[in-house]
């Protein structure tokens, strides 16, 4: 139980989040390099651990080999200090004397760091930006396209796998916004603007034919919506939802728009 209050940070590509302590559990989200989080609980078997990613407060299981561990010092520095984030799709990284990937998203660590003596020998050559820096719409969804044709999946949230949510989510952190995990918590973000209101960078949100709101998407210039379903895709948005033109039906009905960048 000793696990309970401490700390960790990622040093993988991207770790997975699970519903339960198992390899076989449904994954629900993705820690990705750099981002770091608080243990809750271990698992009765001592192999899994529950964490809260710092960033949004999403929690979920994952590996204990694939555990961290960092001191709270350390932990508080990434709260408080201007990380950079990559903005590269996929970007190597000479970190502690060995090569890893990294993707869009990505926290990169400090250079010369006071705390962690084995983080000072940090090489990274691909394009970053100040975490908490803000980038305009057009650089925004510039960066949205980047993800064109990466494959959908559930609890996805990198370049090689990603879901609805998880693409909303990471799009805006990486240009200095902060949204929620879920299309059910970020709904709850923002104003409400009508459809003839619409503007590019606005959210918009979808129900399904039983009239659930189960999905996301990025509004874009030309009255289109870039979204993951199936792939990250372009299509056309109207009052009535998304027309899929491949299909020529309307694939998710417009539930609301709203706006989070003012």
């Amino acid at each position: 139980m000793s696990e309970i209050g401490s700390y960790g940070v990622v040093r993988l590509s991207l770790v997975p989040m699970r519903g339960k302590p198992s390899d076989a559990a449904e994954m629900t989200s993705q820690l990705l390099f750099g981002e770091h989080y608080r243990v809750v609980e271990p698992s009765d078997d001592g192999m899994w651990l529950k964490v809260k990613n710092a960033f949004d407060d999403y929690e979920g299981w994952i590996d204990k080999k694939q555990h961290h561990t960092i001191s709270e010092p350390y932990f508080d520095q990434i709260d408080s200090s201007e990380y950079k984030i990559c903005t590269d799709f996929v970007e190597k990284i000479l970190f502690n004397q060995q090569l890893s990937f990294v993707t869009c998203g990505a926290i990169l660590p400090l250079l010369n760091n006071p705390i962690f003596k084995d983080e000072e020998n940090v090489a990274f050559n691909g394009s970053s930006k100040s975490l908490h820096q803000k980038i305009e719409i057009p650089a925004m969804i510039s960066l949205a396209k980047k993800y064109l044709n990466t494959p959908y999946l559930w609890g996805g949230r990198s370049p090689f796998g990603i879901d609805c949510s998880g693409f909303t989510q990471v799009v805006f952190r990486i240009a200095g916004y902060s949204l929620p995990r879920d299309s059910s918590q970020q709904i709850l973000k923002g104003e409400e603007v009508k459809f003839e209101e619409t503007v590019a960078g606005d959210l918009a949100f979808f129900t399904n034919k039983s009239g659930k709101m189960n999905h996301v998407g990025l509004v874009i210039e030309n009255n289109e919506v870039i979204h993951a379903s199936g792939k990250v895709r372009i299509d056309q948005l109207d009052n009535k939802g998304i027309l899929n033109a491949e299909v020529g039906k309307y694939t998710h009905h417009l539930f609301k728009i709203k706006r989070v960048i003012k």
